[in-house]
């Protein structure tokens, strides 16, 4: 197994983790500095504590939320994910009071891995067309 092989092993295994609803398990696959880019930051994110606010807001908003991964692919530190989510607004999120409406939406990531563990991501979600689903009046 090369390492890229590996490192999209351990990227696909954080996934299986937390599309289980096991956020403690998912982190022991990050690093304790894990960092964190979002589009439209000023600059990154760093820790555990603040992947698993970001994860758990989502959580709250769409209890039910699906991961499934598309494509996942690895070139040497790096491990690409485009993904596809899944979920029913019963919570709110981002302000948005529950609405109860089925929401798809996907993301492109990728991520940096540092031995056996996550070290880095750099996330880009289609927040548009998720918040677009959950703000349009009922119709």
């Amino acid at each position: 197994m090369t390492s890229a092989d590996a490192n999209v092993t351990v990227v696909r295994t954080a996934f299986d983790k937390l599309q289980r609803g096991d956020l403690d398990a998912c982190a022991d696959h990050l690093t304790e500095d894990f960092i964190v880019n979002l589009p439209g930051l000023p600059g990154p994110l760093h820790g555990r504590d603040i992947w698993r606010f970001g994860v758990q807001a989502m959580r709250d908003g769409f209890p039910d939320l699906r991961i499934t991964v598309e494509d996942i692919f690895g070139a040497g530190d790096r491990v690409a994910v485009r993904l596809h989510f899944t979920g029913t607004h019963t919570g709110a999120f981002q302000d948005v009071p529950a609405t109860h409406r089925h929401v798809t939406f996907t993301s492109i990531d990728i991520y940096r891995v540092d031995g056996a563990l996550i070290a880095e991501e750099w996330v880009s979600p289609d927040m548009a067309t998720l918040m677009r689903r959950i703000t349009a009046p009922a119709g």
